[in-house]
């Protein structure tokens, strides 16, 4: 079932402040009931996030300190989008070495999110990373600032899911990546997207 959707316009458009990772922008959009109403809005470059699911069933979660809202969350290894031409997925892979110290034998979509369309153009796609192997301790990242104090633990799949229904896992992208997981396994994996399908639009 389809309805008729109002054709939002822009009129005009402003940006505030720009930094490396979002810029404060504010549009003038045409309404449906007539004229047009200012729309301030955070323009950020987007993230990816990692499941990592072992041969065990276990998923890697990490705890890191998030000063906006003044304490450590129980997140998924995840990064920006801040490299120009970087593959998404290869991206992924980049973070969940960084983060985990982990590389990933197979990469697929398993979900994207729009994080907070309320007030932020930020997509994030999560995938799902299967058939697991240390990064050699010489190869491993040198963690900094936040990430020196990452936390890594390795939690079976349905624990972690009891976590996010319990609010002990918060975090946007870690709740949907955690809760497609589940699903995904109930499928066999079957509906997994190539590591390459276009982003939403």
């Amino acid at each position: 079932m389809s309805a008729v959707e109002h054709r939002y316009e822009v009129t005009d458009h402003r940006e505030i402040w720009s930094g490396r990772i979002f810029s404060l922008v504010s549009d003038d959009v045409t309404m449906p009931g007539g004229g047009t109403a200012a729309r301030d809005y955070v323009k950020h470059v987007g993230a990816v996030a990692v499941v990592a699911l072992d041969d065990a069933g276990q998923v890697v979660l990490i705890r890191q300190y998030r000063h906006p809202v003044g304490r450590h969350l129980w997140e998924l290894p995840a990064g920006l989008m801040d490299v120009s031409g970087e593959d998404l997925a290869a991206a992924a892979a980049r973070e969940l070495a960084e983060e985990a110290d982990l590389t990933a034998g197979a990469i697929d979509v398993l979900v994207d999110l729009h994080s907070s369309p309320g007030f932020s153009d930020e997509v994030v796609r999560v995938f799902l990373a299967r058939d697991l192997a240390d990064v050699p301790a010489e190869q491993r990242h040198d963690r900094r600032d936040e990430e020196a104090d990452l936390q890594v633990v390795r939690v079976d799949l349905d624990e972690a899911v009891r976590m996010v229904l319990a609010g002990e896992i918060t975090n946007a992208s870690c709740v949907a990546g955690l809760l497609a997981a589940a699903r995904a396994r109930e499928t066999g994996f079957a509906e997994l997207r190539r590591p390459n399908a276009p982003l939403p639009r």
